[in-house]
Order: structure tokens, then C-alpha cells, then sequence
């Protein structure tokens, strides 16, 4: 289905706006400035490309989500929004033909975000067909501006809505991490349309994570965050009461726990190594993945981690935390174990005594990849299109697109 089969689509555009707000000092600007610099300094998109060549669907979820779209044949171009706090902003980049990154000046601090810079850009160049709002969200004035679009919204974290009731009435899809998610949305808005499709393990790319076919000398790998709510502390819990010694990696992409982490494992005697902060591109987060036989997710107050999927398709068995929020459901017999915190150390052992029974990277081949993923969500934007209410990502056939190739 293309997007222009929507019915109120204006162009053929997607955007996504993010909660990342950069920039510093915060500015003092009053409402007057405001609207004279945003006036000032609105730039045009770029044109849709004109190869018929579609895009690589690679990147974090920011990318992944609407690229694939483009891919499909939803949308023609991709542009990626965030905020500054500052008066001065970074320079609109054209990343390639097809994904634009634009910067736009908030108001004032706080969620959800209020920016006229933003709210003048659609009103002189026009509301996006598909608008994807990801966490804290923005004020109305956005969302009435793009009244046509077709306006979806994830939380991307365990709270399955980040907004506030006068802002999430707006959207006609809300993407969540599990069915208890959905309840909640469709007990604040009955009818609205919801589906568990988080876009961090959907939307999967299997050519940026793949086995490699190295050396493993690691028993298991943590990618996550050098940050609490991660809980760190379950695999250094696991590690000092497994049955056998094991040796972990740890993997930082940002966070502010990475120094006492280090200390903490050095001072218990772990055998843990330590990548990070800062983080690393994609591909050596797959290397460094596929020096180990195991990953573990070991998060509570969680949204469905994208590494789930990225463990799995770089050939890794996950043990998640039989407690996490989000994403459980991608554990299955065929792509790793759930298990209680206190009971790590011997699932790990457990694991890593039968590898063999496991096949990750399938299972995600056939249900989880972008072309599944984004096939699923057409659908669920021509349902919504024409009336229902509620659809299960489970509920599309996949017959569009073939597996990518192993």
C-alpha cells in the first residue's frame, strides 16, 4: 500500500520527531524573537530523489523505522527532528537522498516540547503524510498544524504513554512493547488504534548484525546503557553466584555509571571487560557481540531494548529478566530463556550447556526484520484508514517481502 492511498495525506513524506534536545546556554528569547528567528531561518525540504534505487534500512530505531518505510514504498523521503535549547542551532543535514536531520528551537524547557520554529516550518512547507512522535512528545499546536498527517506515537520506554491526555488523543496509532501497554492507551482513549510493535526490535536489520564467525571469549555480552535503570547489578549478582566462573563483556553506549561499574566489577573479582562511554558505530557493536555466546537483558522498568533483536540476528540466545516490562515476548524456546534475577547465574550455565537447541537469528528472519515489521504496519495504517480499531502485529500475513538472505 503506498501512502498516498491515505486518505488526507499531503506529499509523501515521514517524519519523526525525537525527544533529543541539545544546545547550551538555553536562550532567554521572548515570544516575538521567537517567531522572527523562526521565520528567518526555515529551509525547504530536500526534493524526493529521483532514483527508483530504494534506501539501506540501517541505523538505530530512529532510522530504521522510516527508512523501511521508504523502502516499501509508504513514503518517499525521511526527515528526523529533534530540539535545541539554544538560540544558535546545528545546520540541517542531508544525509543522503533520502533522510534529512533538522534541528529546531524550542520555546522554553520542558515536555511536552513547545517550538513556533517547528509549528512556522509546517506551516510553509506542509504537514508530512506519516508523523512519528517518540517519547516525552510535543504540544498541540504541532499536531493540529499537521491535522492531515497520519500521526502515530511510541513511548520507547516502559511507560506505554509519555504525554499527556490533550496531546495522545491526537494520534491515530500507538505503537507499544507489550499487550499491557495497549491496555492502558485504550483505557485512557477506548477505540484508539493500538499494536505491540516496539520500532527498537522491530524493524530489525539483519546486514549490519550478522555472526561473524570469530573467536568467543566471552560466556555473555551486555549492551545497554552504563545507567541504573539497566540493573548492571543482576549480571555481576549472576556472575559471582554461577555455578562455574564465566567472563563478560560489557558494552556502554552512554551513561554516567561506567566508572563505578568498572570499580564495582574490579572490587568483587569478576571477570567482566568494559567497552564504553562513548559508544561505538553499529558494526563494532556486532563485533564486539559476536565475541560472545550469550546476551542478557537485565532491565525492569524497561521498553523493549532494540539489542534483543540485535543479539538475536548476530546469532546470540538472549536471557532476559523474566521481569522486564517490555519485549518478553521475543523470548521464545527458539531465541533465548526468561528467569528471575536471583536466578541468573545457573540460567546463564544452563544456556551455555545447550546452545545448540537454540536459532535466533531465524527466528527473527521470519517474524522481526524491517520488511516484516514495516509490512505489518502498512496494514495497520489501511486498517485504521478504513475503520478498525485494534490489530495484533501478529494479525498481517507476510507475503510482500521474502526473508533477507542469511
Amino acid at each position: 500500500m503506498r501512502i498516498d492511498a491515505v486518505a488526507g495525506a499531503n506529499g509523501r513524506s515521514i517524519v519523526v520527531i525525537g525527544d533529543l534536545v541539545e544546545g547550551w546556554p538555553p536562550h532567554d528569547l521572548g515570544a516575538q524573537e521567537l517567531d522572527r528567528l523562526a521565520l528567518d531561518g526555515l529551509e525547504p525540504p530536500q526534493p524526493a530523489p529521483e532514483t527508483e534505487t530504494p534506501p539501506p534500512v540501517i541505523g538505530g530505531y530512529l532510522e530504521r523505522l522510516p527508512l523501511s518505510c521508504v523502502a516499501a514504498g509508504l513514503a518517499a523521503q525521511v526527515e528526523i527532528w529533534h530540539f535545541a535549547r539554544s538560540q544558535d542551532l546545528p545546520p540541517t543535514r542531508h544525509e543522503s537522498p533520502w533522510l534529512t536531520r533538522r534541528v529546531f528551537r524550542l520555546d522554553r524547557e520542558g515536555a511536552p516540547f513547545s517550538s513556533t520554529h517547528m509549528l512556522r516550518h509546517i506551516e510553509r512547507f506542509g504537514a508530512p503524510a506519516i508523523l512519528v512522535v517518540l517519547g516525552l512528545g510535543v504540544d498541540e499546536r504541532v499536531l493540529d498544524a499537521c491535522e492531515t498527517s497520519f500521526k502515530v506515537y511510541n513511548s520507547i520506554d516502559a511507560p506505554s504513554l509519555r504525554v499527556p491526555p490533550d496531546v495522545s488523543r491526537h494520534f491515530d496509532l500507538v505503537l507499544t512493547g507489550a499487550e499491557w501497554q495497549s491496555a492502558e492507551v485504550e483505557a485512557r482513549h477506548p477505540g484508539m488504534a493500538t499494536a505491540v510493535m516496539p520500532i527498537g526490535p522491530e524493524f530489525a536489520d539483519p546486514e549490519t548484525f550478522r555472526p561473524l564467525g570469530t573467536d568467543k571469549p566471552y560466556d555473555v555480552v551486555y549492551v545497554a546503557a552504563a545507567q541504573g535503570y539497566k540493573r548492571h547489578d543482576i549480571l555481576f549478582d549472576a556472575l559471582a553466584s554461577a555455578p562455574r566462573p564465566l567472563r563478560a563483556l560489557c558494552v556502554f553506549g552512554y551513561g554516567e555509571m561506567g566508572e563505578a561499574l568498572r570499580r564495582e566489577a574490579h572490587e568483587r573479582g569478576l571477570q567482566v571487560d568494559f567497552v564504553g562511554p562513548p559508544g561505538v558505530p553499529f558494526a563494532e557493536v556486532n563485533a564486539l557481540m559476536n565475541q560472545a555466546r550469550i546476551g542478557v537483558v537485565c532491565g525492569v522498568d524497561d521498553g523493549a531494548p532494540a539489542i534483543l533483536t540485535e543479539y538475536m540476528l548476530a546469532g546470540l540466545p538472549v536471557l532476559a529478566n523474566e521481569k522486564l516490562a517490555c519485549g518478553l515476548h521475543f523470548i521464545r524456546p527458539e531465541t533465548g530463556r526468561a528467569a528471575p534475577a536471583e536466578r541468573f547465574g545457573e540460567a546463564l550455565v544452563a544456556m551455555l550447556d545447550d546452545l545448540g537447541r537454540f536459532r535466533p537469528r531465524e527466528a527473527v528472519l521470519e517474524n522481526w526484520i524491517w520488511p516484516r515489521t514495516v509490512e505489518r504496519f502498512g496494514a495497520l495504517v489501511q486498517r485504521k484508514a478504513s475503520g478498525a480499531c485494534r490489530m495484533a502485529a501478529s494479525d498481517v500475513p507476510l507475503s510482500r517481502f521474502a526473508p533477507a538472505p542469511d
